[in-house]
């Protein structure tokens, strides 16, 4: 037997301490052993007396601490009801305090305790009331049916225990998981908002910068568009971090952008750009229609930052049955080298598009065009697909 006379604290699953229950079990059995052993002594003409009520309220109330010291208190109740025995009063309803107080004492790791308790007892009613051995036998069996259902009880209780716990650890571990995907998501919009944006600012302030002396006129031109660009990313970038707060403390202020807006998005590309709608155009997904449109975004920043000078793209938007197939090809600046050598390596850009795709279930490829003179991002997004509707919802 270890621990000190305080007992052990019990603790719910995941190292917490368990809420103390309140003296209500403790009162309903300090009233149920009297009134259930003085119905049965009136059908053996029997007497229980004062000083056996007492005995079996004070066995009940000793329970309501029953989890804070459960070794004493269960030592407390088997002494209260072996007293009532050897004062050989009537046989009532005196196990049920004994059972609550063995159960819990077992709980918390004191099964020998329990055994060699209940052991002694047993022997020093046999030996000081001198019961016959039917009698003997007949309290043996009540012993070992109290045992046996005060076992099931703990296994039971162990296995609801269990699983509440495995509930809590499955839940704790999806709203991780759900928390770490809304972050990533966040990030890669704030990426692929503050790339494009930036660079169109970049390369339009280098424009600027130029014309400056030579032809103010388009020098203003650029400057107003750096205007329009900065304002555009700022209200993307609040629209991003909006989702930060919790549901109801804010709106968003703008929509999120979807391919409505790729004409919008083509036009603003500072470079030659040409649309083409393969199939019938219909209402997608919101997450796949975000991200196709983030897509096109981060490949024709892509297109400005990498390839040659005076570059054209070509965005394809391919309706099919089952996904959205979306293309973003560029000409190479008119320039096709020799030996184009192996294919670059992936950085964010190409790796946070990827991502998305496969967030949707679906994928995503980049590498030389087929004619071997530019660059080509091909994107398959499927319509239907488990992790499609639980991104829309």
């Amino acid at each position: 037997m270890s621990g000190s006379s305080s007992g052990a604290e019990l603790a719910s699953p995941g190292g917490r301490p368990a809420p103390r229950p309140g003296p209500g079990l403790a009162v309903l059995t300090a009233i149920a052993q009297p009134v259930g052993t003085a119905v049965l002594a009136g059908w053996q003409h029997a007497s229980v007396g004062i000083i056996g009520y007492v005995l079996l309220a004070f066995s009940g109330l000793a329970l309501a601490d029953r989890h804070r010291f459960p070794r004493r208190n269960f030592l407390i109740v088997i002494a209260a009801t072996l007293t009532y025995h050897l004062l050989d009063r009537p046989v009532g309803v005196t196990w049920l305090a004994p059972m609550i107080g063995a159960a819990v004492a077992m709980a918390a790791g004191h099964r020998w305790l329990v055994a060699t308790a209940i052991a002694g007892s047993f022997a020093t009613w046999v030996l000081v009331s001198g019961a016959a051995l039917s009698q003997a036998l007949a309290a043996l069996a009540l012993i070992a049916g109290a045992g046996l259902v005060t076992e099931i009880g703990i296994l039971v209780a162990a296995r609801v225990r269990d699983g509440i716990a495995e509930q809590r650890r499955l839940s704790e571990e999806r709203q991780r998981r759900r928390a770490s995907e809304q972050r990533l998501l966040i990030a890669a919009e704030l990426h692929d908002v503050l790339g494009h944006h930036l660079s169109l600012i970049n390369m339009r302030a280098g424009v600027g910068l130029h014309l400056m002396d030579r032809d103010p006129e388009q020098a203003r031109a650029a400057l107003d568009a750096i205007a329009q660009s900065s304002a555009e990313a700022l209200r993307e970038v609040q629209a991003v971090l909006n989702t930060l707060y919790p549901a109801g403390e804010t709106a968003p202020r703008a929509p999120a952008p979807g391919l409505d807006r790729l004409t919008e998005l083509t036009e603003d590309a500072a470079l030659p750009t040409r649309t083409v709608i393969d199939g019938t155009t219909r209402p997608l997904p919101a997450a796949v229609d975000r991200a196709a449109y983030r897509i096109v975004q981060e490949a024709l920043t892509n297109i400005r930052r990498h390839a040659g000078p005076g570059a054209a793209a070509t965005v394809t938007i391919g309706y099919r049955q089952e996904a959205l197939v979306v293309e973003v090809d560029d000409d190479g600046g008119g320039t096709r080298p020799p030996d184009p050598g192996p294919a670059p390596r992936a950085g964010n850009g190409i790796t946070g598009m990827r991502e998305r795709a496969a967030a949707l279930g679906g994928e995503l490829t980049a590498g030389p065009a087929p004619d071997g003179g530019g660059w080509r991002v091909r994107a398959t997004l499927p319509l239907g697909s488990d992790e499609t509707r639980e991104a829309t919802a």
